[in-house]
């Protein structure tokens, strides 16, 4: 109905002048009705998405986590978001918690769960599994429990709250499962990462989800931050709370799986400026994927809105978008004019805001600041010279004429830096011609470092090669570096003082340069690094050896001295075979005779060395066969063992002896230990007619109580539980009175007395003291009484059975 319509169906009748609403029956619509599906697991709300923001901070802040490792951070953070919210606890297998950050069962066994423990946030109860190992997981979030009902807790999370904080999980990181009927969970956008650093790029995208908006871009940090790292790396390095070269090394990993993606603002004269980093899956679970479904390239570098060069330099009003101030006044495209940051290219100089052209030459007064060629062209701008074609070298744009060949005008460089002529390069070919150079090229060019590492003991050891290491990219830069530190942590491994290690591997960088002639002639830098310069030689069989030195003495080989004095003993001894046998060979003969028998004895080594190589892999076979069998024996024992019937009852597969029958044994031993401690301390143990007397006695009245305990039980399949419960409490209750009635025994109080007076020599104002010393040596002489009369009626009842054997025999 129309709005008229309306509302005179809702204030049709009045009742005093006040109209007076009536409800009246809507029509059906017609046609079927849009159903509404869950939304995309990764298109949070702001107010879910600063909630959930929120929570992993705080788990992330709680105190105990500081300077643990990512594995360990994101398990807090996975355990947190599997809590149920009923219990407030979690269980999860080793295996499956180790799925979920990227890691093997052993490792999340061995360093994640017992560091867990010891941080004090979360409260682990382990299930031991087959071998020992913790394989079931009771786990609770001690943050997320405090939180529980306090309102406004960054952790006081509802149930479907904690639901959706798993879905998000799921989508970045869920390991995948293949269901009982078929079907099939596909794994989450880090799923299939594992390994080495496998947690830190699951926590570090996780962050970067919580932290992106609609659009996927995520809001980077400010202030100064490193020029040669970037801000989208120092971003990432804040969020994780890292170092801004770790931070960069995450960023690179994730870019390379194409889930985060840097790019750079597109300005109106084709350079980039700054830095946007977008997680393109946040923008296309809100359907805002632009780049990854309009068919646009990333790599491709904005194109202006205009073809004229001259108008590239100052503000123009051509393009209609909004637009964003530069650092120097040029005006900078919006988002749609995006590059990527391989395409990067130095900012030019400020340029006049305003061209003013010139029609003739006779009105100009020659002031600088015109610029002029001689046919009234118009001043030289921003792109001059930079919208040439890639391929012939010709400019795109026609209606940019060429540049006056006079001196520089005022406030321009008379001259170009070598800096600037290669940046407008790169940036010409870039730009022009629609076919930009490989980005790894020109990224690992910009990561270039000119020095050596920071760290002291890298500079140590890579001193000699500092020219080689000028001449690296950044790429092969970062793996040489990885490799010399990986070998400093050998070196230092195997030697006595482990600080002499980077000076050992400068020593040895030496040497291989003296081998080779100097730098001047290693053509390939990387190749001679990593194969030839940091690697060991060893000429023996000794770890220690390298080109027949020791490493950790500085002296020659011994064992290559064995070596070289057995191969030449050797020698010697067939040398003489072969003159004993044949006399009268020449000297070219002879050379050869021994040649073909050197080989021949080495071949015959060879082949006893492979002969006793498979000896030993036939026992290291024979060994794994015994242990299988006897594995397997020992599965069928326990296997016979379980099946076995009960040998009180009967009952089969009750591994010996069933439940009702273990209760009913161990009820027995429960009354049989309340009878032995009452009649330890009434009875006299000298007096074997007594003893049997007051036991007979003592053990009818403990039936007694164990039946009327068992009476009032309603189960009849629980009386046998329930009599060794009764009988276990009749034996705490008679254990606490003979140790009441021993403690007031004469050795009882004479044992506290002397303790009493001891102290207070010692001590003569402690009487306090000594009176807690005394009652503590009370109570140990009657427990020391108790196991003296026990042992007594023990050794009593085994006399009182020997006497008995006889009279059965006869």
């Amino acid at each position: 109905m129309s709005g008229v319509a309306a509302s005179a169906a809702l204030t049709g009748n009045t009742r005093g002048g006040v109209p007076r609403r009536r409800l009246r029956s809507v029509p059906t619509q017609a046609g079927p009705v849009a159903e509404r599906g869950p939304a995309h697991r990764l298109a949070l709300g702001r107010d879910a998405q600063a909630r959930f923001r929120g929570a992993v901070r705080a788990l992330l802040d709680a105190p105990g986590l500081e300077g643990m490792s990512d594995a360990v951070r994101l398990a807090v953070i996975v355990l947190a978001s599997r809590t149920a919210s009923e219990t407030g606890v979690v269980e999860i297998r080793t295996p499956e918690l180790g799925r979920w950050l990227g890691l093997s069962a052993s490792y999340v066994a061995s360093e994640v769960v017992p560091t867990l423990r010891r941080s004090g946030v979360v409260d682990v109860e382990t299930a031991p599994g087959e071998y020992g190992q913790d394989i079931g997981l009771k786990c609770k979030v001690l943050p997320m429990w405090t939180g529980r009902g306090v309102v406004g807790h960054p952790l006081a999370l509802a149930k479907k709250e904690l639901a959706t904080l798993l879905r998000l999980l799921e989508a970045v990181m869920a390991p995948g499962w293949a269901h009982w009927d078929g079907r099939v969970t596909p794994a989450g956008l880090l799923g299939s990462r594992t390994g080495r650093a496998a947690a830190t790029d699951r926590l570090a995208l996780l962050l970067l989800v919580l932290e992106a908006r609609e659009d996927g871009r995520v809001r980077q940090c400010g202030g100064t931050v490193d020029t040669r790292r970037g801000r989208a790396a120092a971003t990432v390095a804040r969020l994780l709370g890292c170092t801004v070269s770790r931070g960069e090394r995450v960023l690179e990993r994730l870019e390379d799986r194409d889930l985060v993606v840097r790019v750079r603002v597109g300005t109106a004269s084709g350079l980039c400026h700054r830095t946007r980093l977008v997680v393109p899956a946040v923008a296309a679970a809100h359907g805002r994927d632009r780049i990854a479904n309009a068919g646009e390239d990333p790599l491709k570098a904005a194109e202006p809105e205009f073809s004229d060069p001259a108008l590239a330099a100052g503000g123009s009003d051509a393009s209609g978008s909004e637009v964003d101030p530069q650092v120097n006044g040029a005006p900078v495209a919006d988002e749609a004019d995006t590059a990527h940051p391989a395409l990067t290219a130095a900012l030019h100089t400020d340029h006049p805001p305003v061209v003013t052209p010139v029609s003739s030459l006779a009105l100009s007064c020659g002031c600088s600041g015109e610029g002029r060629g001689a046919k009234g062209r118009r001043p030289e701008c921003a792109c001059v010279r930079e919208d040439k074609a890639a391929n012939d070298g010709t400019d795109v744009a026609e209606s940019a004429p060429p540049v006056a060949k006079r001196g520089p005008l005022r406030g321009e460089k008379p001259k170009k830096s070598p800096v600037d002529e290669q940046d407008g390069q790169r940036a010409a070919g870039a730009v022009a011609g629609g076919r930009p150079k490989a980005a790894g090229w020109v990224k690992a060019q910009q990561q270039l470092r000119v020095g050596l590492p920071a760290d002291l003991g890298l500079r140590v050891a890579l001193g000699p090669v500092a020219g080689l290491w000028e001449r690296l990219s950044g790429w092969q830069q970062d793996q040489v570096e990885a490799a010399a530190r990986a070998e400093l942590s050998r070196l230092a491994g195997m030697l006595e003082r482990p600080e002499m290690a980077p000076q050992l591997l400068a020593d040895r960088l030496t040497d291989r340069l003296e081998e080779t002639g100097g730098e001047a002639l290693v053509d390939r830098p990387f190749p001679w690094l990593i194969r030839r310069g940091l690697v060991q030689r060893q000429a023996c069989s000794d770890r220690r050896c390298d080109d027949r030195l020791r490493l950790d003495t500085g002296g020659e080989c011994e064992n290559c001295g064995n070596v070289l004095h057995l191969r030449r003993a050797r020698r010697a001894k067939i040398a003489a075979e072969v003159d004993r046998e044949l006399p009268g060979l020449g000297a070219r003969e002879r050379r050869q005779v021994l040649e073909e028998r050197l080989r021949e004895h080495t071949q015959r080594e060879a082949e006893q060395a492979g002969a006793r190589h498979d000896q030993a892999v036939a026992e290291v076979e024979m060994r794994r066969a015994a242990a299988g069998r006897r594995r397997a024996a020992e599965e069928a024992a326990a296997l016979e063992r379980r099946a076995a019937a009960c040998v009180e009852c009967g009952l089969p597969g009750a591994a010996g002896l069933c439940p009702e029958c273990t209760y009913r044994r161990r009820t027995d031993a429960l009354v049989q230990e309340a009878v032995d401690l009452a009649v330890a301390v009434r009875a006299d143990l000298d007096d074997p007619a007594q003893i049997a007397d007051l036991s007979e006695r003592c053990e009818a009245d403990t039936r007694a109580l164990v039946d009327d305990g068992c009476r009032r039980q309603a189960d009849q399949g629980l009386v046998a539980f329930t009599a060794r419960e009764v009988a276990e409490r009749v034996r705490d209750e008679r254990r606490a009175s003979a140790h009441s009635r021993l403690m007031r025994s004469e050795e009882a109080e004479a044992e506290a007395e002397a303790v009493y007076d001891t102290v207070l020599r010692c001590r003569p104002r402690g009487h306090q003291a000594a009176e807690e010393a005394a009652e503590e040596a009370r109570r140990r002489t009657a427990r020391y009484l108790l196991d003296c009369r026990l042992g007594q009626l023990q050794a009593q009842r085994v006399r009182m059975r020997n006497d008995r054997a006889p009279e059965r025999v006869g």
